[in-house]
């Protein structure tokens, strides 16, 4: 297999009338669900099981892209196609353009190799092997000479913080420990593709939230294409550039943290949304006054892409009746105030 399909740092991923059916005879199921028979329909009627129901996603490359959804949603069972772990019953996946459902078994092994890397939540460490050995295993599978993938190796134990530790077990780690070595024994095979299924669903609340932001630091640098699965509803606010929400299989809604929350698609998303801190997430630049023309003044001036909870603080600090929304140039945007913050943050409807 040639890098064709590899470009460095990253890769675009699209996700084409995705079905996934269990059962003896999925294919033959594939026309009914798409004439509409419902996943209960089909369990009750056909003994199958619709695990993915035309699943269409684009991935830019360098994103972070997550699908979130109650257990047996199906978020676990769409990222195993991704890398082929489980073979679809019709659709297509691209990687770069490429159709990975189309690759025979040697071009299979390579992509697999080469353009991901999976972490899992329940951490998947070798527990006979040191951190290091851990951490390098991929790279000895692909062949890389072994003092090279110590020295790469080392470089991904520091940047994950785990200097020190490199030849301690897995036995002798805390949860989140073992956690940093499954993610720095991804990156060190420097694969464009990183699929973290669940990863930090098992760490405790604390631990969860610095490995959140430990992704977010290293992603600025890596800019990798990065299919999150969880589902937590803040977790997936607080990482995605995209989210995906699953039900039974089928995509409810999908768009960024903003379009989520201030727009939910049914009851279904209102009910995943209506706990959730707004001001975390929102952003001025979502429920602004838009205004072509501000005079600016000694106006406040808040950046594009400040979050409500902040905004609303500067405003208050300032004693403001409002403030000039502004992007990384400093041209004008459009207005904020107080009383919009209280709206947006109140109900995604009075918002608008």
């Amino acid at each position: 297999m040639t890098d064709a399909t590899r470009t460095g740092k990253s890769a675009s991923i699209d996700i084409r009338n995705l079905y996934k059916i269990f059962g003896k005879n999925p294919k033959a199921c594939v026309d009914l669900v798409r004439k509409g028979m419902t996943k209960a329909e089909l369990g009750k009627d056909h003994s199958h099981i619709l695990g993915l129901n035309d699943i269409n996603i684009s991935i830019p490359a360098g994103k972070i892209q997550v699908v979130m959804g109650l257990s047996g949603s199906g978020k676990s069972t769409l990222i195993r196609h991704i890398n082929r772990l489980i073979e679809p019953t019709s659709g297509s996946i691209l990687v770069n353009g490429r159709n990975v459902l189309e690759m025979n078994e040697t071009e299979l092994r390579d992509f697999r190799r080469q353009n991901t890397a999976m972490v899992f939540q329940r951490f998947a460490l070798l527990p006979h092997r040191s951190v290091i050995d851990n951490v390098t295993f991929g790279l000895e599978v692909r062949g890389v000479d072994r003092a090279k993938a110590r020295d790469t190796g080392m470089r991904w134990i520091e940047r994950v913080g785990l200097t020190g530790f490199e030849t301690r077990y897995p036995d002798e780690l805390s949860g989140g420990m073992q956690q940093r070595v499954g993610l720095a024994r991804a990156l060190s095979n420097d694969a464009p593709i990183l699929l973290m299924d669940e990863a930090y669903s098992a760490l405790d609340p604390l631990i969860r939230t610095d490995m959140q932001t430990m992704l977010l630091d290293l992603q600025k640098e890596l800019n990798k294409t990065i299919v999150f699965i969880t589902h937590d509803l803040d977790e997936a606010l607080r990482l995605g550039d995209r989210i995906v929400i699953l039900r039974d299989g089928s995509i409810i809604q999908q768009g960024d943290a903003q379009d989520i929350l201030l727009r939910p698609a049914d009851d279904y998303i209102e009910r995943f949304v209506k706990d959730v801190n707004r001001g975390r997430f929102l952003k001025v630049d979502a429920v602004m006054d838009r205004a072509e023309a501000i005079d600016i003044g000694s106006r406040l001036r808040i950046p594009a892409g400040t979050t409500l909870e902040v905004a609303a603080r500067e405003l208050t600090t300032s004693a403001a009746d409002a403030a000039v929304v502004i992007d990384a140039g400093g041209k004008p945007l459009g207005l904020i105030t107080l009383r919009k913050i209280t709206a947006a943050l109140s109900s995604a409807s009075e918002a608008h």
